[in-house]
């Protein structure tokens, strides 16, 4: 069975500690890919607020 597991932070460094303590739970060979996006909102003058997202496809 394919599955699919979708991690979303505001920084880079948290979606890539949380990604990484996935992808240590599943076997290499399982892993068919793993998709990344980022979204840059600016909400006033000053603030920008950033997401950081991705999915890691892989067989169970």
């Amino acid at each position: 069975m394919i599955k699919v597991k979708l991690f979303d932070q505001e920084h880079e460094k948290d979606l890539e500690l949380q990604m990484n303590k996935f992808l240590q739970k599943i076997d290499e060979k399982k892993l068919i890919d793993i998709k990344y996006n980022v979204a840059a909102i600016q909400e006033d003058e000053e603030d920008q607020i950033y997401c950081f997202s991705s999915m890691i496809i892989y067989k169970s």
